[in-house]
């Protein structure tokens, strides 16, 4: 059985922050369809077209039929371990720094056998779930759990290097102000986080769920105005060493394209208050989280965006607010390259639209808030690089991999 993960007690700060290791990272190119299936926890591997057999590692031709038709596809979770050992003095860096560390051999329900982490309720002769997770290194590797649900499973120390779990983590909200900010606080609460801390911009101004935010355990408020540059320098100096997820929650929503506006101020508030204010998380906060990718049970372990499903494809009703979100897509995928190095996830969270003010001629199906701060725990807690929360989000996403062509005129209608 798991043992229970304790909260860790204050760290020494005269004691040496370990540097963050990494490990094996070297992949080959078409192996890297299973970085896409693992990034949005899918379990998918490669499938002959046809003679219909699932085959691992991925390669250029059918180990049973020669056929080089291999497309990958969803496959059956389950397996059984054939066998298992305990590596107690790894060579690689990395795992040596946190052995023992358990891998097995699992056969597959879908046919092919392969090398797992193994988590530590599983053992040689069990059933288990099978999954693609991404390592610390930002690459797909293979993970067994029990099939069904043990006590404390989520604390298993391998599961966790694979994850980035709240549990007893510390982290920053950067707007507290709207509904999104707070009940993200809520559901970061709900998963066990130590000590959320909350930006507010303004703080004289009172604003909607102000009080009940305040009354919160463990939730301590903090200035913060992303928009400007010496307000997240200056609380980076204060709290930036113990920031363990950030979740940047800076949002400015209005409607229309590019012809039905006159002027630019709109435009530039959207730069600012998205774009720019991503700009200042990043330079005050990531130099320190990616130093602090290994300091112990708590160190630094994702950066959460929350994103619109419309930077993949423009929606020309939310135009340029759909060009924003594609500029901080291309931002995060910056940031997820030089946060990689110290071990820290880039999480983006895509939406369709919100069940808030800014959407509100907008017709349903639309995403409730409380669902979206819930679906955003949930992806920390599986490990994913990309969450699409909601119908909306999903449908987008399928299309715009199926015909991103065919999606962009249907927006534009």
């Amino acid at each position: 059985m798991t043992e229970p993960l304790v909260r860790p007690r204050r760290k020494n700060p005269l004691a040496r922050t370990r540097l963050p290791t990494l490990p094996p990272q070297w992949r080959s190119r078409t192996s890297h369809e299973l970085t896409r299936a693992a990034a949005e926890g899918r379990f998918a591997l490669q499938c002959c077209a046809a003679c219909g057999h699932f085959t691992y590692p991925a390669r250029d031709a059918c180990p049973v039929c020669l056929s080089d038709e291999l497309v990958f596809k969803d496959a059956p979770h389950g397996g059984t371990v054939l066998s298992e050992t305990t590596l107690h003095i790894p060579a690689d860096v990395y795992f040596r720094e946190r052995a023992p560390w358990r891998i097995g051999l699992v056969k597959l329900d879908a046919g092919p056998t392969m090398v797992a982490h193994l988590h530590g309720d599983s053992k040689e002769g069990d059933t288990v779930r099978m999954s693609l997770q991404i390592d610390k290194a930002g690459q797909p590797v293979a993970f067994a759990q029990p099939q069904t649900e043990t006590p404390h499973m989520s604390d298993d120390k391998q599961w966790r290097e694979m994850t980035a779990d709240p549990k007893f983590r510390r982290v920053l909200v950067t707007n507290g102000r709207t509904v999104i900010g707070q009940e993200v606080v809520r559901a970061m609460k709900e998963a066990g986080a130590s000590i959320i801390f909350v930006g507010i911009a303004d703080a004289w101004k009172p604003f909607p769920g102000e009080a009940a935010l305040r009354a919160m355990e463990g939730v301590t408020i903090v200035p913060l105005n992303t928009a400007d540059e010496k307000s997240t320098f200056d609380l980076a100096a204060d709290i930036g060493a113990k920031i363990d997820i950030l979740v940047n929650t800076s949002e400015h929503i209005r409607g229309g394209g590019l012809l039905d506006r006159h002027g630019t101020s709109t435009s530039v508030d959207e730069i600012e208050q998205s774009y720019m204010a991503f700009l200042h998380l990043a330079q005050a906060f990531g130099p320190v989280m990616r130093m602090r990718g290994a300091d112990g049970v708590n160190s630094a372990v994702a950066w959460v965006n929350i994103l619109s499903v419309y930077a993949f494809a423009n929606w020309p009703q939310f135009g340029q607010y759909s060009a924003v979100q594609a500029a901080c897509l291309s931002l995060s995928q910056c940031l997820r390259a030089e946060l990689r190095p110290g071990g820290v996830r880039v999480m983006n969270v895509f939406t369709g639209p919100l069940d808030t003010e800014w959407f509100q001629t907008v017709p349903p199906p639309k995403l409730a808030p409380r669902v979206l701060a819930t679906g955003l725990v949930r992806g920390l807690k599986n490990g994913l690089e990309d969450a699409f929360i909601g119908d909306v989000a999903e449908e987008v996403r399928q299309r715009f991999a199926a015909n991103p062509k065919a999606l962009e005129r249907e927006l534009g209608q």
